[in-house]
């Protein structure tokens, strides 16, 4: 884990300086005063200490003995970070959840849609069997199938979120968290209804493509999108706790958010300023990668668990700003002229 952390922070150095950056004060950060940073500070300490680069590892040793009240919270931050702008605004910010589904641990009539485990023979990076193949059937029968769902649109947006809870009919509950791809890059459902013409950009929402593809094209429409995810069950975390982020720990509802690693180091505060309905002002911390984040103004809001956060992140496609806090000297140091 540490090496592959250490891998993309030495992404970052290399790709981050062929983006544009514009350093901020915090009183250029809209809401700044009002967030409550103590949470913040509380997301930030849970997983400090998996950064290895030099420029964090005193930071975070400072972090465990900041304080825990608001003003000292609030102090930490703007004593050893400076805000900056990565790439240009607008961004794109969206949400995922953490679905919670009904399953069974063998077939049946009713559960007849399988999640698999990592194939084996699959290797990071290598290119496997398409959504299309798998579908088909290419791994049936070879005991790879973790769990079976009554919903082929289920088992899709599960692959989406990358992680879930399964309630079986005994009432056991299985969480299953991300454990690798088939090395084929995402192709956005929601983008294909627009280049149909069956949508406009505006109507395009996670319950939305759920509710056509189930009411008028058939599941076939999801293979449109070759990447396939596969999972693994996750038996040591709490329940009260969120799922297991790309850092390796839990992620936090509202105050944990999914970036892309060649632009933004993973485990960083992000001051999020998204529009739309429900405006957010808060600093969040860079905790989590998905398929289809990418970019350096762009990240995906983790909303928490079950229905209520799914309907609330499905909804979220909205622009505004994202602001990433370096330390002082890494966050000097992406000016062109180095001052």
């Amino acid at each position: 884990m540490r090496a592959r952390l250490l891998a993309a922070i030495m992404l970052v150095a290399m790709t981050t300086s062929q983006a544009s950056a514009e350093i901020l004060r915090f009183s250029d950060l809209e809401g700044w005063d009002q967030d409550n940073h103590v949470e913040a500070l509380e997301s930030f300490r849970a997983t400090c200490d998996l950064m290895a680069d030099p420029d964090w590892i005193p930071i975070c040793n400072l972090a465990g003995d900041a304080g825990s009240t608001a003003a000292a919270a609030r102090q930490f931050f703007e004593l050893f970070f400076r805000p900056v702008v990565i790439g240009k605004p607008p961004a794109l910010f969206t949400g995922y959840f953490e679905p919670e589904l009904e399953g069974s641990p063998v077939r049946t009539p009713r559960f007849a849609w399988p999640i698999y485990r990592r194939p084996p023979e699959l290797r990071d990076g290598q290119v496997f069997h398409s959504r299309a193949a798998i579908e088909a059937g290419i791994l049936r029968g070879r005991g790879l199938e973790l769990a079976w769902l009554d919903d082929p649109v289920d088992v899709y947006f599960l692959q989406v979120q990358g992680s879930g809870r399964i309630r079986m009919p005994d009432g056991r509950v299985m969480r299953v968290g991300y454990a690798g791809r088939n090395g084929h890059a995402y192709r956005s459902v929601g983008q294909e209804l627009v280049r149909r013409g069956t949508h406009s950009m505006d109507q395009v929402s996670a319950q939305e493509i759920a509710s056509y593809v189930r009411n008028q094209s058939g599941s076939e429409l999801l293979n449109i999108n070759p990447s396939y995810v596969f999972f693994r069950p996750i038996d040591d975390v709490a329940p009260e706790n969120g799922p297991i982020g790309a850092m390796g720990r839990s992620i936090t509802a509202l105050r944990s958010v999914a970036i892309d690693p060649a632009f933004t180091p993973l485990g960083a505060p992000v001051w999020i300023e998204k529009a739309g309905a429900n405006p957010i002002r808060s600093l969040m911390i860079a905790q989590d990668t998905g398929g289809a984040i990418k970019g350096p103004q762009r990240a995906d809001i983790f909303y928490g668990t079950g229905r209520v956060a799914g309907e609330s992140a499905g909804t979220i496609k909205d622009g505004g700003r994202m602001v990433v806090l370096l330390p002082i000297d890494r966050a000097y140091a992406m000016l062109p002229d180095g001052m």
